[in-house]
């Protein structure tokens, strides 16, 4: 009984270490994209893909053939919509990078444009996910889009402004 219960853990291991190996890559850019952090210094990323990825090993037996790369999309926009929209811990409290492009948006227009453009989660889908309607979801997103493809301009310096400028 005790080998069994061995072979099943080491089983479990296997099957979950092949699927990170897989799918970490991907789903690490996606937490990046929703922390609007550089690519290469992301500590809130990464650990909101931690949570996400501990949370879909607690899970791995009662998948039952559901798809764990959607499990570990699901934790991870989830554990972002609290911590970000709620302000709770670590993750709410950080402000976006300002070199990010995505850093103009709110933490909700980020979050529906990285599962609708960027993991192509149905809009219905996404609207259940977060608990909004579907109308809601796609007002959003397109405004999130005109937002990325018309940035506001910062208004140029007047005459005055640049006289007394320091040089």
């Amino acid at each position: 009984m005790r080998e069994r219960h061995e072979a099943h853990g080491a089983r479990r291991a296997r099957e979950f270490e092949a699927f990170v190996a897989g799918a970490a890559g991907r789903l690490l850019h996606a937490a990046t994209l929703l922390t609007a952090e550089a690519p290469d210094d992301n500590p809130r990323a990464r650990r909101l893909l931690t949570l996400a990825l501990a949370e879909t090993y607690a899970s791995w037996d009662g998948l039952r053939g559901e798809d764990p790369y959607d499990r570990a999309r699901r934790g991870l926009a989830t554990r972002f919509a609290h911590s970000a929209w709620h302000r709770y811990g670590p993750l709410g409290r950080h402000r976006p990078h300002s070199g990010s492009v995505l850093a103009g948006l709110t933490p909700q227009e980020r979050l529906i444009l990285v599962l609708r453009l960027y993991e192509g989660v149905a809009e219905e889908q996404t609207a259940a996910l977060l608990g909004l309607p579907a109308q809601r979801v796609q007002a959003i997103c397109a405004r999130a889009t005109a937002a990325l493809l018309d940035p506001p301009q910062d208004p140029a310096p007047t005459a005055l402004e640049a006289k007394v400028a320091p040089s």
